[in-house]
């Protein structure tokens, strides 16, 4: 009796460690395969990681090389277009001393302010190229000095101010260009209709967002006319920019808010 007893142990003893064999090499084999499987993710991700860096490497190449071809569209202009702006204005009034007649005159006076329009729309063109300007700074400061060149030779007195900006915060130049040209619109609404002696231009910036808003002192915009093709023009750039344009004139005076994230 005691011997089968002893028999029954030792068939008990030898299932048990059967069974924890059994388990072991289970445990063992999920471990491999987990570690086979995350072998192969890390490898994926080397893989995903290393084509990402390469379309990275290919992204900056590409904007390098069109960084490239700004700057020689920029010289190219500098010295071929405003060469022959400069030596076409220098004629214009090299001829106007010669000229006697007041029709020729006139003429060629109207010659001189064309070229000398055409030497400003150069000058903002190079600033639009230059890569070296995509910066809030940069854009503040090029505005500042558009503005007062715009008004100083009107009744109009500029005033400008700057909050807590960043300057050399990064601003794309396809914002930055559509920025300016509101400006320009605004500036040239507020000279044409507005019948102001004061504007004020505010730049304000509070983490990503930047605004800027140009205010004047005028008669307002009267709500029952048609909205113009400037404001309309304005609101759209905005949006194609998603940012906004918003219209403020509550009896005297008008504000135009332009406002985007960078």
């Amino acid at each position: 009796m005691t011997h089968i007893q002893d028999d029954i142990k030792l068939a008990y003893i030898i299932a048990i460690s059967i069974m924890m064999l059994f388990v072991v090499f289970i445990v063992l084999i999920v471990v491999l395969y987990n570690k086979r499987q995350l072998f192969f993710i890390q490898q994926q991700q080397l893989k995903e990681a290393e084509h990402q860096n390469q379309l990275l490497q290919k992204e900056l190449e590409k904007q390098k090389s069109i960084e490239q071809e700004r700057e020689r569209i920029s010289h190219d202009m500098h010295d071929d277009l405003g060469a022959g702006i400069s030596a076409l204005k220098l004629q214009a009034e090299f001829l106007k001393q010669k000229a006697e007649n007041d029709d020729l005159q006139n003429d060629l006076d109207e010659l001189l302010k064309t070229s000398e329009e055409m030497n400003l729309s150069m000058r903002e063109m190079l600033w639009s190229l230059n890569s070296g300007n995509d910066t809030v700074g940069s854009f503040i400061d090029y505005a500042i000095q558009y503005a007062d060149n715009f008004l100083k030779k009107t009744k109009i007195k500029l005033w400008s101010e700057s909050e807590d900006i960043i300057s050399d915060t990064p601003i794309s130049t396809e914002l930055r260009r559509n920025m300016f040209l509101c400006l320009k619109e605004s500036l040239n609404n507020a000279y044409k209709h507005s019948q102001s002696n004061q504007l004020k231009l505010s730049f304000i910036q509070k983490d990503n967002e930047f605004m800027m808003k140009v205010s004047d002192n005028g008669i307002g915009i009267h709500h029952e006319k048609t909205e113009g093709n400037g404001l309309r023009n304005m609101k759209r750039r905005m949006q194609e920019q998603n940012g906004e344009c918003q219209i403020l004139s509550e009896g005297s005076g008008t504000e135009v808010l332009f406002r985007i994230l960078l």
